[in-house]
C-alpha cells in the first residue's frame, strides 16, 4: 500500500516553484481525479495499478497546497456511479482508500491537516465507516489545510438529501423561509466556502455529477494530464493558470 503524505514532493526543485507573491493561491480547490485507468491501460497494467499510482499524485497535491496555503482541498474519490464498475475494482478501491485514510492520520496530524468525510456514508460497510470516523475525530481540531474526500458522493444525490433535509425542518417550524440559503445550509459542505478552482484531469470536458450546487462560480481548468501523471508542476501551472483570470461573478468587470 503506497503511503499519501510521508515521501518529500517528486522532483521538487525550489528554484523552480514561482513565490506565493506570483501566485493568487485559491482558498479552496476541488479536483476530479480522473485518468487511473486509462493510465493502466496505455501501461498495459491493470486497472488498480492506476489506483496505486494516483495515490502519489494526491500526496503531491496535499504537499503542494500544504505549502502554499491552500485551506481547503476538496477530492472526487468514489462517486454514486462508481458501483457500476466490477466488484473486484470497487472492494479494491474502498480497501485502498480507507485504509490509506486510516494509516496516514498520524501524519495528518503533524501537518495540522483536517480530514472529512462527505456523502452517503451511511451505506458504506461498518468497517469502513469506523476507520473514517476514528480519523475524522482524531484530526477534528486540526486548524491547517481542510482535506475533504467525497466517498459514495453525486451532487444529485447531495442536493436530493438537502432538499429532504429542508422539508424535515420546514414540516417542523412552518415560518423557515425556503430559499438559497437555507437550502444551501443543507449541503454536505455547508459552511465551507465554495471552490475557487475546479481542476479536472485526464482531458475530459464534462464535471461527472461533481460538486455542481458548488462550483456555479468557480474557474474551471481541464488538464489531458492523466491523474497518475498528475504532479506538483502540474497543480502550479493550474494554479498559475486561475491566477491570471478575472472572476466576475457574474457582474462586468472592464478590466
Amino acid at each position: 500500500m503506497f503511503s499519501i503524505f510521508n515521501k518529500p514532493l517528486f522532483g521538487r526543485k525550489t528554484d523552480e516553484i514561482p513565490e506565493k507573491a506570483e501566485l493568487k493561491v485559491p482558498v479552496h480547490i476541488a479536483i476530479i481525479m480522473d485518468g487511473n485507468g486509462r493510465w493502466a491501460r496505455q501501461k498495459r497494467l491493470p486497472r488498480i495499478a492506476g489506483h496505486r499510482v494516483g495515490v502519489e499524485s494526491l500526496r503531491a497535491a496535499v504537499n503542494t497546497c500544504n505549502d502554499l496555503g491552500v485551506k481547503y482541498l476538496t477530492v472526487y474519490a468514489f462517486s454514486t456511479e462508481n458501483w457500476k464498475r466490477p466488484k473486484g475494482e470497487v472492494d479494491f478501491l474502498m480497501n485502498l482508500l480507507s485504509d490509506s485514510i486510516e494509516k496516514e492520520t498520524e501524519e495528518l496530524n503533524r501537518k495540522n491537516a483536517r480530514i472529512r468525510i462527505f456523502g452517503r456514508i451511511e451505506e458504506l460497510e461498518e468497517s469502513i465507516r469506523e476507520k473514517i470516523a476514528r480519523s475524522v475525530e482524531e484530526t477534528g481540531s486540526n486548524t491547517g489545510l481542510n482535506m475533504n474526500i467525497l466517498m459514495n458522493y453525486g451532487v444529485r444525490a447531495e442536493i436530493a438529501d438537502a432538499a429532504k433535509k429542508l422539508a424535515e425542518l420546514s414540516n417542523n417550524d412552518p415560518s423557515i423561509k425556503i430559499d438559497e440559503k437555507t437550502l444551501n445550509d443543507c449541503m454536505y459542505m455547508a459552511g465551507i466556502p465554495d471552490p475557487d478552482l475546479m481542476i479536472r484531469t485526464g482531458g475530459d470536458m464534462r464535471v461527472s455529477n461533481f460538486l455542481l450546487w458548488e462550483i456555479a462560480y468557480s474557474e474551471i481548468y481541464v488538464t489531458k494530464t492523466l491523474w497518475p501523471d498528475f504532479r506538483e508542476k502540474d497543480l502550479i501551472a493550474a494554479i498559475e493558470d486561475y491566477s491570471k483570470r478575472k472572476r466576475r461573478f457574474g457582474g462586468i468587470n472592464d478590466d
